[in-house]
């Protein structure tokens, strides 16, 4: 154990040595236990010719005050336990530094970071340059004018300002400021607030300045006028990545040694369209019928095959037009038509290192509606952050699931409920749905995602330190891999193989957040307990039960009412398992317990086939909503009545209890998944033609006046916004297939297959 650090150790670390402190310009203090206390200021302080200093592997909390040191360039506090990077605002010759495995720096740290520090290119071995002068200019500008504001609207004063009046009032200046703006996404709340606060007391300093100098009744209007001009919020991560170690359990952990990907250039899409499961599926699912081939998806059944037996997706020849992001005129002029600026933000992967930069943000115009009836959802953004290559001109890559980012665990916070997670391609996003910033994007070349869920885990921490619940995002797709990842702390920290097919379907618990289903195209369903992580990101994954469908799942339910039952729509019905007894020796394979049927299948032929169950959702606790492909109606039925219901023998088969049948369109493209706002009682379908069917259903259910054979249109069904490029050319309407709506239906996404995301807002009422 390091006893006292004295000039003598200073001079025996110094590379190349050195006689005197002041000659010293690389010193090596790492793997010594320090912690602040330890480090003399005093002492340090005379390392004026210092440019590289090494203090990884320590225990250090902050950095002791005052130091100066006016030519460090370099600083490794990698593996530490920092905490208040305050303290590193007398290093303002920094150009490069380092704090990973730093676990309790946060995403607020890092923007405080680029601001103290202001010569600061390199964290953690990437450029920040681009995104740290946003942070520095642009976004201060911002908030230096909501500053300004609420000086005016509060605390304007038409005599003179005097010094004893800015003490008195910079308490209450500063608290009403950090408390009235907002700015940027909820995981920099904390840097927004200490920002306004030093903004705040510039101004006030600013003011008392003019003030002495007899030039207090000229505002600083110029200044004021030009931070007006809108810019987009900041991003949750700029680039700044602390690398983790990689684990050692082989089942969870990602292998080791495996390449850092390079942010892709943008280019022009490639022409071949890899093929995927679901379209395989859906070329077997129109084998037996007459199949207008309109879309891609629709036109499968005549196409080529590739390797491995899967059918090759031909060209269409409407690929769409070329989309550009808007220019800072045009979205002064409507806020449909506000610009993205370049987001370069990544998701930390622990242990595979893939990192996203690029413009993410490729955003399409809205045009303005001109007349018509108001309604109850508007459009607010279409984007296409899925793009290959980042490139606009990609209107091939198809989008399948999304899911809105749950409120912390225990909090009543709903801001969460404006971040959304999207899937598609090669890619996944999370997307800030008021601003349309991509906040967030995680690439996997080569894979392709098709479905993705939140859950809430347990984190350990180090230190005895009490546990703490953390929201995860799985996602899986064609490589028949579960991703896992930790978003508000930019981390990707592992992977495990769900199945040697590609997966078509997974859902977390909703009673216990770390147990996890996931379906695949071997037909079969897999329970995993996924555990919790701790302070370096380590995790264990063990498998519980596995359940044999017969057909490919498409969607996995838990029914409310009914804990040790699963619910599986899948191309051949909807099928109910049997998940109690996990730890009693009960076999680790099941089948169905039985199947719901429905009144379609009876008008069954040769050319339809209506067993394909692509819609399922609770609406409420009791409530089912489901569809099946080829049916232009939406099944609502019971649950509880359901079970009552008495079963076949045989086949296990039970007749669902319809509640209502919903009107809905008449197509031939599966996949087209609904989705159910319960607190609002709201159901919403997308189909082939870019159009929103949404159903109001507050009246409908408990009345349950609704008789057989009688159809219940739609309460409003949304057309295409018709999104245009810069050209003011129209985009082609494309297939909705899949639908999303936030908590307390302030926001819908819905996800096409022509990539491009469509963010619809709740209209207030009036």
């Amino acid at each position: 154990m390091l006893e006292k650090i004295t000039e003598k150790f200073l001079l025996e670390r110094a590379s190349p040595k050195a006689k005197t402190l002041e000659q010293i310009k690389t010193l090596n203090l790492s793997q010594l236990g320090l912690k602040c206390k330890d480090l003399p200021v005093k002492l340090l302080c005379r390392l004026q010719a210092l440019e590289a200093w090494d203090l990884c592997g320590n225990m250090l909390e902050e950095l002791p005050r005052g130091l100066a040191l006016p030519r460090l360039r370099s600083l490794d506090l990698s593996d530490n336990e920092m905490e208040d990077v305050t303290t590193l605002d007398s290093l303002t010759s920094l150009e490069e530094l380092k704090l990973e495995g730093n676990i309790y720096i946060t995403v607020s740290d890092n923007y405080k970071l680029m601001v103290l520090l202001p010569k600061l290119k390199m964290y953690n071995g990437k450029d920040i340059s681009s995104i740290a002068d946003h942070v520095r200019h642009t976004s201060s500008n911002i908030l230096n004018t909501k500053v300004v504001d609420v000086w005016d609207t509060k605390f304007g004063l038409s005599d003179a300002i005097t010094p004893e009046k800015v003490a008195n009032m910079e308490t209450e200046f500063v608290t009403a400021a950090q408390c009235s703006i907002r700015y940027g996404p909820n995981s920099i709340k904390d840097y927004t607030r200490w920002r306004v606060g030093v903004l705040a007391k510039e101004y006030l300093r600013s003011l008392l300045q003019r003030n002495e100098e007899g030039d207090e009744s000229q505002e600083p209007t110029n200044a004021k006028e030009n931070n007006r001009k809108q810019a987009p919020a900041p991003s949750d991560d700029p680039c700044l990545t602390p690398r983790k170690r990689a684990r050692g359990d082989s089942c969870a952990s990602p292998a080791p040694g495996l390449p850092r990907l390079t942010p892709q250039k943008t280019g022009p899409p490639s022409v071949a369209v890899r093929a995927s499961p679901r379209k395989a599926a859906a070329a077997q699912l129109a084998a037996s019928c007459p199949v207008r081939v309109t879309t891609p998806r629709k036109g499968l059944a005549e196409t080529p095959r590739e390797e491995g037996g899967r059918p090759k997706r031909r060209a269409t020849a409407d690929q769409g037009h070329a989309a550009s992001t808007p220019t800072p005129r045009e979205a002064e002029a409507s806020p449909r038509k506000r610009s993205c600026f370049r987001a370069q933000v990544s998701l930390r992967v622990v242990g595979i290192c893939v990192f996203c930069r690029g413009n993410v943000n490729n955003k399409l115009k809205l045009p303005t509606s001109e007349g018509g009836e108001r309604v109850r959802l508007k459009p607010l953004h279409v984007l296409q952050c899925h793009s290959k290559q980042d490139s606009p001109k990609d209107f091939s890559t198809q989008l399948w699931a999304c899911a809105f980012m749950p409120p912390p665990h225990g909090s009543k916070d709903t801001s969460g409920g404006r971040l959304a997670a999207t899937c598609g391609g090669d890619s996944i996003c999370l997307i800030d749905c008021e601003t349309g910033l991509v906040m967030k994007k995680y690439k996997v070349p080569g894979e392709e995602f098709f479905t993705l869920g939140w859950s809430t885990v347990l984190m350990s921490r180090a230190n005895s330190a009490p546990v703490r619940p953390c929201s995860i995002l799985a996602a899986g797709g064609k490589r028949g891999l579960v991703k896992l990842m930790y978003p508000l702390a930019n981390v990707a920290y592992g992977e495990f193989r769900a199945s040697r097919k590609a997966m078509s379907t997974l859902q977390f618990s909703p009673r216990q957040g770390n147990h996890l289903f996931t379906g695949a195209y071997d037909n079969k369903i897999t329970l995993w307990d996924i555990g919790g992580i701790d302070s370096q990101y380590n995790f264990k994954v063990s498998q519980l039960m596995v359940f044999e469908c017969g057909s490919t799942p498409l969607h996995l339910r838990m029914p409310p009412a009914s804990p040790d039952t699963l619910l599986a729509a899948t191309e051949s019905g909807l099928h109910s398992f049997n998940t109690a007894q996990l730890h009693t020796g009960a076999t680790m394979k099941r089948t169905p317990a039985m199947e719901i049927t429905f009144p379609v299948y009876e008008q069954e032929d040769k050319d339809h086939n209506y067993h394909t169950i692509d819609g399922l959702s609770f609406l409420t606790d009791d409530i089912v909503a489901s569809k099946s492909h080829l049916q232009p109606s939406i099944y609502l039925w019971s649950w509880g009545e359901t079970l009552r219901q008495p079963r076949d023998k045989r086949s296990r088969g039970v007749a669902a209890v319809l509640l209502a049948e919903l009107q809905w369109a008449t197509t031939d493209v599966p996949y087209l998944a609904l989705s159910t706002c319960p607190e609002k009682a709201y159901l919403v379908c997308g189909d082939d033609s870019g159009k929103l069917w949404t159903y109001s259903l507050h009246n409908l259910l408990p009345a349950n006046t609704h008789q057989r054979g009688e159809l219940v249109p739609p309460t409003e069904v949304l057309e295409w916004p018709a999104p245009l490029t810069k050209a003011s050319s129209p985009v082609a309407v494309p297939s909705i297939n899949s639908v999303a709506m936030g908590p307390g239906l302030s926001y819908l996404v819905a996800l096409s297959d022509k990539n491009m995301v469509v963010v619809w807002k709740r209209e207030d009422s009036s």
